[in-house]
């Protein structure tokens, strides 16, 4: 980032609404927020797969493709700014699930790569694709849901003033034939039953599973957030979807 061009134009920004740069409150002003600009906006300065790179620490675990099994971190605080209004969305949680291939992220890298995808000029519908897809690479697989809810202030501090309204997006990674989890949910309500291979079929469950996992939250029953204590809960949530 250009941090004296960033100085320079918010002493310009500060002139056009009428403030005196010069007074004494507003001296060091156009320093402190270009050097928190730097600081919240980091994120800006990586694409998701150097994240990916960054935060890819992962450890070998045993496999098993019949496994009902999902890795799931729930209420990862981030905070972002909406790149309409430059306004901050707060409040934000975000759930995450995945299942694993064979290998595992370290815990503390699924909340670092939710906090450096939140540092940019966002949208919260692409913040839940980006995580998505940074996870999925780090891990090593596309089966991966993200839920995430948050306040925006570009709704609650201006416009309507809507200060109740809390926005809740959800992403589940796409499968390698373009095939996600409410798209398959839908095709079973309609035909009450799967016209797909052995194979699909089972990758399609597997996204199933990782994307009941992330929406029952805080409503899992004991024993349903990893292994097989959660099989028998998990599968009625996603023939119920």
């Amino acid at each position: 980032m250009d941090r004296q061009a960033m100085e320079y134009h918010i002493r310009g920004l500060l002139q056009a609404i009428g403030e005196d740069p010069s007074r004494e409150g507003l001296l060091e002003t156009p320093k402190r927020v270009a050097a928190m600009l730097e600081e919240v906006l980091a994120g800006t300065a990586y694409s998701n797969h150097e994240i990916a790179q960054m935060f890819g620490k992962t450890f070998s675990v045993e496999s098993d493709d019949d496994a009902d099994s999902a890795i799931v971190m729930k209420d990862i605080m981030v905070f972002s700014y909406c790149e309409h209004h430059l306004a901050l969305m707060y409040d934000m949680h975000v759930n995450v699930a995945y299942l694993p291939q064979g290998r595992v992220l370290g815990l503390s890298k699924i909340a670092r790569i939710c906090d450096m995808a939140a540092k940019r000029l966002q949208l919260q519908e692409r913040l839940g694709s980006d995580i998505a897809a940074i996870i999925s690479e780090a891990a090593g697989t596309p089966d991966v849901g993200v839920v995430i809810s948050g306040c925006h202030s570009c709704m609650s501090a201006r416009g309507i003033r809507n200060t109740s309204a809390n926005t809740v997006t959800t992403t589940f990674a796409k499968t390698d034939y373009g095939v996600t989890y409410e798209s398959t949910c839908f095709m079973q309500r309609r035909t009450g039953q799967h016209h797909l291979s052995g194979n699909r079929r089972s990758k399609i469950r597997r996204r199933q599973r990782a994307g009941a996992f992330c929406q029952l939250r805080t409503k899992a029953p004991k024993g349903t957030e990893r292994g097989k204590g959660g099989r028998s809960a998990l599968r009625r949530h996603t023939q119920n979807a």
